[in-house]
């Protein structure tokens, strides 16, 4: 017997000859090595690569935080060192406070009217715009241009239009709704709607052209493909377009509810939150109590509630909403 059949009978012993193919010790430690070598290459990479941005996120995000909740844990105006404790006083006045309490409501108002109405809108005028049709380039340009205005630009020329006998009154009396004038910055009633109708005319377009964007992802092959088989229009829209649509308008969905529970420009520039505080929003409660009347503890208290709205709802629908989208999203490191 050969020792090539020993071996592939299975006899072993002092005798038998060893596998020439089995890799020796120096090969056991060489491979060791590499392994070693492609760890520490794979953790410098993602040192280099994350480095700097976690710094950044720690030191203007993370840390201001933290910094911030201590604050609103003392009576303190700005000035001097931080002495007087309070624990969550400052919190038991906020929501004690029936000012606060109407600003947390004028907030999820316009959020509320946010999805509704610029919803639906975006929707429907990206529709049309995702058609070819003659000047359809100069419309995408008229749509999306009051959202490149700054906010102060915005809020100072609607104001000027919204005066007793300004632009929009005479626009009304002229096609006949003279009868719908309103003192739009002054009644109670009506400011902070008025607040939200200027708002829209800004940041409609880019729910827009968020919109526009999913839409170029649409496979025309698929709507084809459906109106070949006798759908009609709408239910092309409705079966194909709109699910192939579903996580960018999840996304404006995210960007709308985040953006319309820190709104503060356009309504500080108009209204102030007045008259009577009819078209408070959160940010401007934490304004006007923060730095005009400089109990900086407090306003920072005020900071931190709306810090934990957002924080809560960015979670909560990161968990129920976006965990669909992201679960293909997210790649491991390559090595």
């Amino acid at each position: 017997m050969t020792r090539g059949t020993a071996a592939d009978a299975g006899l072993t012993g002092p005798g038998a000859a060893a596998d020439p193919a089995a890799p020796g010790p120096g090969a056991v430690r060489r491979g060791g090595r590499y392994r070693r070598r492609r760890k520490l290459r794979k953790g410098t990479e993602l040192t280099i690569l994350l480095g700097p941005g976690l710094v950044l996120f720690l030191g203007f995000v993370l840390a201001p935080i933290v910094v911030g909740a201590y604050y609103s844990l003392y009576n303190w105006d700005g000035l001097g060192p931080l002495n007087h404790f309070t624990g969550v006083h400052n919190y038991k006045i906020a929501f004690s406070d029936p000012v606060f309490v109407q600003a947390i409501e004028h907030t999820l108002v316009l959020t509320g009217l946010a999805l509704l109405i610029q919803g639906p809108l975006s929707l429907g005028i990206a529709l049309l715009l995702n058609r070819k049709f003659r000047g359809r380039a100069l419309m995408r340009l008229v749509i999306f241009a009051p959202y490149v205005l700054p906010p102060a630009v915005t809020a100072v020329m609607w104001s000027l239009m919204l005066q007793p006998d300004g632009l929009v009154d005479e626009v009304m009396k002229s096609v006949g709704l003279g009868g719908l004038v309103q003192l739009w910055l002054a009644n109670i009633h009506v400011v902070l709607y008025t607040n939200f109708a200027v708002l829209t005319w800004q940041y409609l377009g880019f729910g827009i052209i968020l919109l526009l964007a999913g839409l170029q992802g649409v496979p025309y092959e698929l709507q084809e493909a459906a109106a070949i088989d006798g759908a009609t229009p709408w239910q092309v829209t409705r079966r194909v377009t709109l699910p192939l649509l579903a996580p960018t308008i999840r996304i404006w969905i995210f960007i709308t509810v985040i953006g319309s529970l820190q709104v503060f420009d356009v309504i500080w520039l108009m209204t102030q939150g007045g008259p009577a505080n009819a078209s408070d929003s959160m940010a401007t409660y934490m304004y006007r109590t923060g730095f005009q009347n400089q109990a900086f503890s407090y306003g920072t208290a005020i900071a931190i509630i709306m810090f934990i709205f957002c924080f809560t709802f960015a979670l909560a629908y990161q968990r129920f909403a976006l965990r669909r989208d992201t679960a293909g999203a997210l790649t491991r490191a390559v090595g």
